[in-house]
């Protein structure tokens, strides 16, 4: 993508709603509530072709057939603690004459709704995926993530909903509940009916009652959670055309114990502050003082440390010492780490891996399932560092057998799961040949670089084969 038009957003303060404290005793705004609801942008077939062209991601995401105009909508959800609060959404809207792009208000157009990755970056919008007109660098940490699913679905005839997640930009709460399934799930329901009431009320392009879901790492989880919670709670309301979960810890207790007891997985010194205040908050039993849990000095700091916009260089190096100074943030015990020796003893019967049970979604051995009603097929690679294969993707696709459903796990080491023919040989070429020419960076670039491209690419084919089946 090239330079696009952008506006400020200036959300209402606080003290404006009641919700917030304070404003006497009237009743907080609905779930869903628009505050604020503006165009934050624009793109054309021409910018987004330029983009993809520039980036190698145009054999994937195929040329643009529509142009795209990006809202962003300020509306009112709920916290675990079931007070009010402002979360935000991007809206990316196909436009034009085409058909696939609803034919200049002709036709209503399908939703993905989609669920973002894991990231510290407090001011974090999907709306925004301008780039600095020197450097040509992305203005916000969610410029990357927001250009691939724009490239991916908008650009081809897809009304993208994307959450920011409460914590994030504009949102009044001072944390995030971090893969906590039912909040989430709360916000992400909030989202998409505020971003529907928004289009219906102000462009021309119109959602249809075709919803697909996805998301990607921690967004895989959420994602799940909230094809989960639609359909126990929400279906009169809504109805899941489809979900396609990506590289996300559905097993999320069985990839804590792989990931802190056995081996850290890349990013672990993030996951853990995340998760524990996540938790702390939600539970209040996960630790009596930060001390606990963290070792000297990062008790000080790691319950108030995210989301925010000091970066996670500046964070790790001497002498703002606000996390482990280790570039692959693995360091989670011993000297220097981050944790307690004995927070990682006590794991096994502790109120946080109780936590960890409480918010998976398919486990063997914890005796955790659901079963969906609509078709569900997930993506990842079996090399992943970070959201590691083997306890999440291979055993809810055990799991939903078992319970009689048919889940495709698209494993992109694995020619054989892949779909047959030209296409799938592709795609299995194409990752390789990604893997090789990363070099020694294969590793570090795996989970955030070269994993999401493709698996997008295959959840979107499945996607599309689920809307001409007429499923």
């Amino acid at each position: 993508m090239r330079e696009i038009r952008t506006w400020a957003i200036t959300a209402l303060t606080c003290a404006a709603l009641a919700a917030c404290g304070g404003g006497g005793d009237d009743a907080p705004p609905a779930r869903a509530t628009i505050v604020t609801a503006v165009l934050a942008g624009q793109a054309t077939k021409a910018q987004i072709d330029a983009g993809t062209q520039a980036s190698g991601l145009q054999s994937l995401s195929g040329t643009a057939k529509c142009d795209v105009d990006i809202r962003y909508v300020l509306y009112m959800t709920r916290d675990p603690a079931g007070q009010p609060q402002t979360a935000s959404t991007g809206i990316m809207v196909p436009s034009g004459t085409d058909a696939a792009c609803g034919g200049a208000g002709a036709n209503k157009l399908p939703v993905l709704l989609y669920a973002h990755g894991t990231t510290t970056a407090k001011s974090f919008n999907m709306a925004d995926v301008s780039r600095n007109t020197t450097t040509g660098a992305y203005n916000n940490a969610a410029g990357a993530e927001a250009s691939l699913e724009m490239a991916m679905y908008a650009a081809q005839g897809f009304i993208v909903v994307a959450p920011n997640y409460l914590g994030y930009d504009k949102s009044s709460l001072a944390y995030h509940p971090y893969l906590n399934a039912e909040a989430q799930a709360i916000d992400m329901v909030d989202g998409l009916r505020a971003a529907k009431v928004h289009l219906n009320a102000a462009s021309t392009t119109k959602p249809s009652d075709k919803l697909f879901i996805s998301g990607y790492s921690q967004g895989g989880h959420v994602a799940m959670a909230t094809h989960k919670i639609i359909e126990r709670d929400y279906a009169s309301e809504f109805t899941v055309t489809a979900a396609g979960p990506m590289s996300g810890p559905y097993n999320l207790v069985g990839a804590f114990d792989a990931g802190l007891v056995t081996q850290p997985s890349l990013g672990a010194t993030i996951f853990l502050p995340l998760t524990l205040t996540s938790y702390q908050k939600a539970y209040g039993n996960i630790y009596s003082k930060p001390s606990d849990v963290y070792q000297s000095p990062f008790d000080q700091y790691a319950e108030t440390l995210f989301p925010t916009d000091i970066s996670l260089t500046t964070l790790i190096t001497p002498p703002n010492n606000k996390l482990p100074a280790d570039a692959t943030f693995t360091l989670l015990f011993g000297t220097g780490g981050l944790l307690t020796d004995s927070f990682r003893t006590g794991y096994a019967s502790s109120n946080f891996r109780k936590a960890l049970v409480t918010n998976t979604l398919t486990s063997v051995t914890d005796s955790v399932s659901w079963t969906p009603k609509r078709p569900v097929a997930l993506c990842g690679g079996a090399n992943d560092p970070t959201v590691l294969w083997a306890p999440n993707a291979p055993v809810a696709q055990q799991v939903f057998f078992s319970l009689g459903v048919q889940v495709p796990a698209f494993n992109l080491e694995d020619r054989t799961s892949l779909p047959s023919g030209a296409v799938g040989d592709a795609l299995y070429a194409g990752f390789q040949q990604q893997k090789t020419a990363a070099g020694s960076n294969a590793t570090a670039l795996y989970h955030g670089s070269l994993v999401p491209p493709f698996c997008n690419a295959l959840i979107r084919g499945y996607f599309q084969q689920v809307l001409a089946s007429g499923l």
